[in-house]
């Protein structure tokens, strides 16, 4: 079981200087805060704002590289957590499955458009409910970002 996530934003969390990418059911009421590197950070910033760099970052050059092999990515998928380091994977045509960091998967799933979904198991263990649903999300994200620490997650997917 999984449920389809959605992109909430990348906001950098304080005095740490630690991105943090926010991800949101899309059937469901539970955000996946997951610590990130500043270079995927960029790369899912500049994607979701529409930024088209000079030259293709890594990531367009990854999509670049699946088209030009032929293949399709299906999805992306968070599939695992353990001692505070997310695990997720690329999911292609023909079942074809490659271990990935979350960050690097999210940034090529929005570049290639297509589902990201994060596993039950995942939800589970991390998935948080922010409280007054009718706040704007980041508001939300700013006010959870306030009263947690990368501690209360033990890692990051770096």
């Amino acid at each position: 079981m999984s449920s389809e996530m959605r992109v909430v934003g990348v906001r950098v969390e304080l005095p740490a200087n630690q991105p943090i990418l926010l991800l949101r059911e899309n059937e469901g009421e539970r955000y996946l805060p997951i610590w990130i590197g500043s270079v995927e950070a960029t790369a899912i910033a500049l994607e979701q704002q529409g930024v088209r760099p000079a030259r293709p970052l890594t990531h367009d050059l990854l999509k670049d590289v699946v088209g030009a092999l032929g293949r399709d990515l299906e999805q992306v998928r968070i599939t695992d957590l353990q001692e505070g380091t997310f695990f997720a994977e690329l999911v292609f045509d023909g079942d074809v499955r490659v271990s990935a960091r979350p960050s690097d998967s999210v940034a090529l799933a929005l570049r290639v458009g297509v589902p990201i979904h994060a596993d039950e198991s995942v939800l589970d263990e991390a998935g948080l409910i922010i409280p007054d649903e009718q706040e704007d999300e980041v508001e939300k994200f700013r006010e959870f970002l306030d009263s947690v620490s990368p501690e209360d997650f033990r890692g990051a997917d770096t």
